[in-house]
């Protein structure tokens, strides 16, 4: 019996337009202490890797008091969205304060960084992209070495 193809890839394109649905509680915890990413922990909650999804990653970004996401960029452009607590967004020099119910979009290829406050910051982040892994983070300070 031949595989077809065409079937194969029509059932793989069918589920990927069902409803998805991911709790953040739920999805694990990643990052931490390392030195080329600052102190941001992130949940990845919508990544072709792991869901049944394309088109878009999503997850939730976390940061104890004073916590830091290292001045980066990458190709796709990137939105954020606070959820908890308060920070400051640094893009191409401007800086931004996000907090609960605050949206920042951050354009292609744009340097942003990030310092939580003295509470600790929470936001949602979104880019149009298949996979996470697709999103190549050039860190200013590893180019500037």
């Amino acid at each position: 019996m031949d595989f077809d193809m065409d079937f194969a890839n029509e059932m793989m394109m069918a589920v990927a337009r069902l409803p998805v649905v991911a709790n953040a509680d739920h999805a694990p915890l990643e990052g931490g202490e390392d030195p080329a990413f600052g102190t941001v922990r992130w949940r990845t909650l919508f990544s072709a890797d792991k869901t049944s999804t394309s088109g878009m990653v999503m997850g939730v970004a976390e940061f104890g008091p004073a916590g830091t996401l290292l001045p980066h960029r990458h190709s796709p452009a990137e939105i954020y969205f606070g959820l908890e607590g308060s920070g400051i967004v640094t893009i191409d020099g401007v800086q931004h304060e996000l907090m609960p119910g605050t949206a920042l979009y951050i354009p292609e290829d744009a340097e942003h960084d990030t310092v939580a406050g003295a509470e600790g910051l929470r936001f949602l982040y979104v880019f149009a992209k298949d996979r996470f892994a697709e999103v190549e983070y050039r860190f200013s300070a590893a180019q500037a070495v």
